[in-house]
């Protein structure tokens, strides 16, 4: 790929993994000097060349988890069994593609037992189209297996696709979480009005109007509704936060509430109490208040 007249660099990120003073981890295994030209890390402190066989970069993340800073170093325990030290070399802002550890191939290749490289970034030379030179990479691609080859922006969409589906799912779920609700609560003040029967026809007795009487009903079941919407989403923000850390993966390693789509859900939640409360309290208003009040 690199020999290809339109490309400039052509990148590869394989894959390795090693326990990282005692923990598992994956490796991102390349060329660490080229990476600031085909992708960005954001702020780099220390520097990214001459890592060498004895040299590591980590996210700043994992840095800050571990106390690290360029010049610290770690105990690298690789698949083979074999244990070596390393020094911090660099400490990089962005991860989400190359991961939280970046080796070289040199560092790598005593302890691989096979090449996994997982993603191959190509940036074109000036003056080279996307279109002429994705013509000129597809060309090379179909030799060895016909990989998928994408453009920034379709990568990140294929990336994010297996997330929105889920995203699909939950929310399917969430609406039929939400029909069930609404069928249990118009169940309990269905319920409620039945066991009420004397105490409501009192308060009819006693001047409570009709109108009073449903707004009554119905804030009953939008308290109910707006309980379990707000110990629902903070249950599920605390679920969130710890799928987060607990995958700890790429892409997967910020935690983030999107409080508008929170306070939407908030919103609906209430509305479908009200909703729910609709016909108990038109039941409840419609009582007579002579049987009511005779009611046992």
């Amino acid at each position: 790929m690199q020999r290809l007249p339109e490309v400039d660099i052509a990148l590869d990120l394989g894959q390795g993994v090693a326990r990282v003073d005692g923990r598992g981890q994956e490796l991102t295994v390349t060329e660490p000097a080229q990476l600031p030209r085909v992708m960005h890390l954001g702020e780099v402190d220390g520097s990214l060349t001459g890592l060498g066989t004895r040299g590591i970069a980590v996210s700043r993340s994992e840095a800050a988890d571990h106390g690290w800073r360029p010049g610290s170093s770690t105990t690298l325990t690789f698949s083979d069994g074999t244990e070596q030290r390393f020094t911090v070399r660099a400490v990089y802002e962005q991860s989400e593609l190359t991961g939280d550890y970046v080796l070289t191939h040199q560092a790598w290749e005593p302890h691989r037992t096979q090449d996994a490289d997982s993603l191959l970034s190509v940036t074109f030379k000036d003056g080279v189209s996307q279109e002429a030179g994705r013509d000129a990479v597809e060309r090379v691609a179909d030799r060895y297996g016909n990989p998928d080859v994408q453009t920034r922006e379709e990568y990140a969409q294929s990336a994010a696709g297996g997330i929105d589906m889920m995203l699909t799912l939950v929310y399917a779920l969430l609406g039929l979480a939400v029909l069930i609700a609404l069928l249990g609560i118009a169940n309990i003040l269905n319920l409620a009005v039945h066991e009420r029967t004397r105490e409501l026809g009192l308060l009819r007795s006693v001047g409570q109007t009709r109108s009073q009487l449903r707004a009554m009903v119905r804030w009953e079941s939008v308290l109910v509704a707006a309980f379990g919407t707000l110990g629902g989403l903070g249950l599920g923000g605390f679920l969130g936060w710890a799928l987060v850390r607990a995958t700890d993966s790429r892409g997967l390693s910020v935690f983030s509430l999107p409080l508008l789509q929170l306070t939407v859900v908030a919103l609906v939640g209430i509305v479908a109490g009200l909703l729910a409360g609709w016909c108990p309290a038109r039941r409840a208003a419609r009582l007579d208040v002579l049987r009511a009040v005779a009611t046992e």
